[in-house]
This record gives C-alpha cells, structure tokens and sequence, in this order.
C-alpha cells in the first residue's frame, strides 16, 4: 500500500478502512478516486470477512472538501469528456454507499462540502466533531446541492434542506447533527480510540447494531444548535415554492437575519438557485436512486451551459468573486428553461 495513493484500502480485523489521502488538497474527490471506492465497495458488499466499513480522511483539516473542481473546469473547458464521465461515476459510487449492505461509518472530521457530502452523508452511521464544517455551496459556482443532495436536503428538519441547497451556508457539528448530517458527536481526539475498538470487534448476527452500541459509547452532547434557533425563521420564509416568492419573504421580514440572507441569495447563479429549489420539491417525493437518475439528467445540462464554468472561475480559479451569470436575474429564466433541465436524456437515465 503506497502512501502516494489517492485512497487507501486495508483490511484490519473485520473492519474495512478506506482513507481519502489527498490532505494538500483538502482530500478532494477524483474521477480515480470514486472509481475505486465503487470497487472496493462492491467487493466489501460479499467479502464474509468484512462486516462494516469505515471511510476516513486523512490529515487533520478535511474529510473531503469536494470534488476536484479545479480538473472539472480546465478538462470541460477544453471540451473533454471528463466532467460527464467524473460525474456518472460518483453518482454511481453515492448509490454504493446508500445501498451498501453493512455498516458504513463516516468520520465527518473537518471540512465536508459537495462530493465529501457524497460519499458519506449516505452512510448508515456518520459522526460529527468539533471540527466538523460541512456545507453545499453548489449555487456560487453555477451548479446545484448534487451527490444526493436531491434526497437528502427535503428530509432535513422542516425547510432547512431548502435553506442550505441555496445559500450554501456552512454548519458545524452541532448544527450538522440537528440537521441529521451526522447522527453521532465526539470528540476528534476519540476517533483514533473507536477505530481500534472497531478493528478488534468480533461482530454478531447484527453488525449495524454492534456498531451503534459501540459508537453510543463514545457518543457525546453536541451542544447548543444555532441551526435549531432559526428553525422558525427558516421555516417561515423558504416554506414558498419560487426563489422569488423566498426572496420576496426576506425582504418583507425586516430583521437583520433576513437581510443578510436575501443578500447573499442575490450573489448566486439565477439558474442554478431555480434548478435547486425546483430539484428540492421534486426530492421529497422521490426515493433514492429516482433522486441520483434526476441529477444525472441536471449536471448533463450544467456542464454544457455557462454558469458552471463561469462560476467556478470566480470562486475558485481567479478568485475575484465577481461571476457574470448567464442569464443574470431570476425573471430571466423561465419556467420552461427550468423543466428544460429536468426533461429526460436522450441517453437514457443513469443506469443503478
């Protein structure tokens, strides 16, 4: 096993640990990357000697900040294949980790955005700590809260799915536990300690609840829930069906809260912020795998249009933070531009 290896597979006991080792780079998500998950994962799936799975990052400031943008943007401006064929398979690798047989354990420590999210907010058993900054900020670079987050988000407490799809604001361990992020909160010092304790378990008949008990040891209050505070609040203004009916609803609030929420919305691709509020209704009705096949027919549609690239050049390339949407206000994109996104593929669907 190569340290210079983007993702590490071992086997100890009857755990299988996955480390995402990347740390210069926030251990961001490759093509490669997904790939091999997918894999290992499969193979984990009917392998008797392993009984859970623990997926990891490695140095002390991410999990996994996202998926490599950067890569996304230089190949799909060159007009490479590589931004479709990246995301067919995490899209794939996501619905691995939901449908995957055993206990699937995240250790949600430090910064956890976008194809992060992905590979484990779909896990049986995901722990925050108090480094834990998770966030989908999908709407400032022109794309849409995807890896699932089509599922997810509606069934976040009342309209906070629909808060965090489109401000993309960042939660920490208490607030990513009220949103049901994580399920679990310790201590990041701890982890090292429930790793072991996982490696030399000799599992039951019911690994999952094996897990849970031995995780409930280490389990601590995560305290107070800013989140859960604004729960009300929230509720009230992004309850409505339209991004200008959202917007409208801060404007009128008057509060200092809704004022800096209205504003930071203005900032956000109009497409993008109208694909995700439509994405995050249709979501609450659909199961799983439905969700993955309707973001699979959206990012077909975000890679050839402008605001993707548009968007992560200003945030993330050249880092002005000034990106010229296209178009660049909400009455400007109509509702048929928007159905346009969700119209079936001549493809066909993402094939789970």
């Amino acid at each position: 096993m190569s340290e210079d290896q983007e993702i590490l597979f071992e086997q100890k006991g009857q755990l299988g640990i996955i480390t995402l080792n990347r740390p210069k780079a926030l251990n961001a998500l490759t093509h490669e990357m997904a790939v091999a998950l997918d894999k290992q994962l499969q193979a984990w799936g009917t392998d008797d000697s392993i009984k859970a799975a623990l997926i990891k990052g490695a140095g002390e400031k991410a999990f996994c900040a996202g998926g490599d943008i950067v890569k996304l943007y230089k190949e799909g401006k060159a007009g490479s294949d590589y931004p479709a064929r990246f995301y067919h398979d995490e899209y794939i690798c996501n619905a691995r980790v939901k449908h995957f047989p055993k206990p699937y354990i995240a250790f949600i420590d430090g910064i956890v955005m976008g194809g992060g999210v992905g590979v484990s907010v779909h896990g049986s058993h995901r722990i925050a700590t108090e480094r834990t900054l998770f966030a989908m900020p999908e709407s400032s670079i022109g794309l849409f809260p995807d890896v699932g987050g089509t599922y997810f988000l509606p069934r976040c407490p009342g309209e906070i799915g629909m808060y965090l799809g489109l401000t993309g604001v960042r939660l920490k361990g208490a607030d990513s536990i009220y949103a049901g992020i994580a399920n679990t909160y310790m201590q990041s010092a701890n982890l090292e300690g429930l790793e072991q304790s996982l490696s030399t378990m000799d599992f039951s008949a019911n690994p999952h609840q094996d897990v849970s008990q031995l995780i409930s040891v280490y389990a601590e209050d995560p305290g107070t829930s800013g989140l859960a505070d604004l729960q009300s609040q929230i509720d009230t203004h992004f309850a409505h069906h339209t991004v200008e009916e959202i917007l409208q609803s801060l404007d009128d609030d008057g509060g200092e809260w809704a004022a800096k929420t209205a504003k930071s919305l203005r900032t956000k691709s109009p497409t993008s912020m109208k694909v995700t509020c439509q994405q995050i209704r249709m979501g609450a009705e659909f199961e799983f795998d439905d969700c993955m096949k309707l973001e699979w027919r959206l990012v077909n549609r975000i890679i050839k249009g402008v605001d993707f690239y548009e968007g992560t050049r200003a945030v993330v390339i050249d880092k002005d933070q000034s990106p010229i949407w296209v178009p660049d206000s909400l009455d400007q994109v109509s509702t048929e531009d928007v159905d346009a996104y969700f119209a079936p593929l001549d493809t066909g669907d993402l094939d789970l």
